[in-house]
């Protein structure tokens, strides 16, 4: 058996804004492995200046995880705990080597029957006219969750757009989420969360920056409305941290992003403690191209979590890989009449 790493950068069709910037292209990495028969790949969803792994020795830990391929994926996964993202290109890659197709890591009615997923369509900070072009599309292409990134502009433009949405769609109608960042202070946050509640969001990711845990834990038990953790489960590897940060901050949500928490294994984790505590989640990918959404996806579908997911990023890229996923009327479907691109494994391994 050989691997070895490959790197892309993906290309935002436009400037995409967050709370810590703007963003106009993403590098990933792609793990490949060969035996004598077959191809494997997993996709590094390396997210700078988040990931808890974006350090100077990242490509050199992904030549070190190829050169030892032959350890196995059990003992890979062990050395590579302060790597997240790799350590989930790892599980996809020995997933995709042993099965039948290298993109079919988990069948499923998704995958079979074209079973839906319901996702949330993403709206990206920037001026105002920008976002209200973004949630008119979103709304005319069928939505009925979205999810708006807060905490770059003038808060109250953004409140404005929430309550033009909330005016055209009462609760029933339109779910309706926010994503901070750890955009908002300590100081501000509780009355930021009290005009958010009087429009009926039904929650807010990551309100204040994460590593702040008595602060984060008073304003769950003080909040009007649902804080979903984000951020705060990056870098929290061991299954007795895990256990400890939920029972401090008892939040409402956790939300799962596999490639920064540690891929399939480590998201299980934060579920089985979640759901012993009666705390919800769902899933959210971190701008991968379709390799690794697809990987996300398929595994997604498997958890049979009701809840819109954020799984909606696909379409973001004017250089991703063509895929069988589609996004149609708020729901992302695997449809078996399209297919991966041409040659791709053979491209990539060049």
């Amino acid at each position: 058996m050989t691997a070895k790493y490959v790197k892309h950068i993906l290309q935002f069709k436009r400037a995409s804004g967050t709370s810590r910037g703007v963003m106009t292209q993403k590098e990933t990495w792609f793990i490949l492995i060969q035996d004598s028969e077959n191809y494997g790949i997993g996709e590094c969803g390396l997210l700078r200046g988040l990931s808890i792994d974006d350090r100077e020795d990242y490509e050199q830990q992904l030549q070190w995880t190829c050169e030892n391929i032959h350890l196995g994926k059990e003992e890979l996964l062990l050395a590579l705990a302060d790597f997240p993202s790799i350590r989930f290109g790892v599980e996809q890659a020995f997933l995709s080597l042993k099965a039948r197709h290298p993109f079919a890591l988990f069948p499923s009615k998704f995958t079979a029957e074209e079973a839906p997923i319901a996702i949330n369509g993403l709206i990206w900070m920037g001026e105002e006219r920008f976002m209200m072009e973004q949630i008119a599309e979103k709304l005319e292409q069928g939505f009925r969750c979205i999810k708006m990134k807060i905490g770059a502009i003038d808060f109250s433009v953004e409140l404005k757009l929430l309550k033009s949405i909330r005016e055209r769609f009462p609760e029933d109608e339109l779910e309706l989420r926010v994503d901070a960042n750890g955009a908002f202070s300590s100081s501000e946050v509780l009355q930021v969360l009290e005009q958010l509640s009087e429009l009926g969001i039904h929650s807010i990711e990551q309100p204040i920056r994460q590593k702040q845990g008595k602060q984060m834990a008073d304003l769950c038990l003080k909040t009007p409305l649902p804080i979903a953790l984000d951020e705060e489960l990056i870098g929290v590897h061991e299954i007795s941290e895990k256990k400890k940060l939920l029972q401090t901050i008892r939040p409402q949500y956790i939300i799962l992003k596999p490639s920064l928490i540690g891929g399939y294994r480590a998201s299980m984790e934060w579920i089985r403690l979640a759901e012993t505590m009666e705390i919800g989640w769902w899933v959210t990918s971190a701008l991968e191209s379709n390799i690794g959404l697809n990987a996300i996806a398929q595994w997604t579908y498997t958890l049979n979590n009701s809840m819109p997911q954020g799984l909606g990023t696909g379409s973001l890229f004017t250089n991703n890989f063509k895929s069988p996923l589609e996004v149609e009327g708020g729901n992302l479907f695997y449809r078996k009449h399209l297919s991966w691109q041409a040659n791709l494994m053979e491209q990539l391994c060049i």
